[in-house]
């Protein structure tokens, strides 16, 4: 089974880094600290710790509100939507040479809509009989 990567949201208490980068709520670094120091500063502000880049050294933590959680998943969301990766969405389409008119502007208008929501469009012809 491949390795999927965790959604977006509060991590909670299971941080396998014993040295964080922390960011407040507000967006200012806070530098790094100790796992535990960040798990207090947590606890103080009512607020939940959200990995923001773990390839980084050390990783980087942000202190988040549920608020903020959910709009940034939100944000997330409508990104993916909005930027589908290219070859993802291959839609194919196979007519006879001997196509009638009104089922070729069909196709063609289906075709154009595809296109639009930026789909990769494979059309192929079959020769008639």
């Amino acid at each position: 089974e491949p390795k999927r990567k965790a959604a977006f949201g509060s991590v909670g208490r299971r941080i396998p880094y014993r040295i964080l980068h922390v960011i407040n709520q507000d967006g200012e670094s806070l530098g790094n600290m100790h796992r535990a120091e960040a798990l207090k500063l947590m606890d103080q502000h009512d607020l939940k710790l959200v990995l923001l880049r773990e390839n980084a050294e050390p990783p980087v933590y942000r202190l988040m509100t549920g608020q903020q959680i959910h709009e940034e998943q939100l944000k997330r969301a409508e990104k993916k939507k909005a930027n589908p990766k290219a070859g993802m969405y291959i839609k194919e389409l196979s007519f006879s040479s001997a196509i009638a008119k009104n089922d070729l502007e069909t196709k063609t208008k289906q075709i154009a809509q595809w296109i639009e929501k930026k789909y990769r469009v494979k059309v192929t012809i079959r020769q008639a009989k």
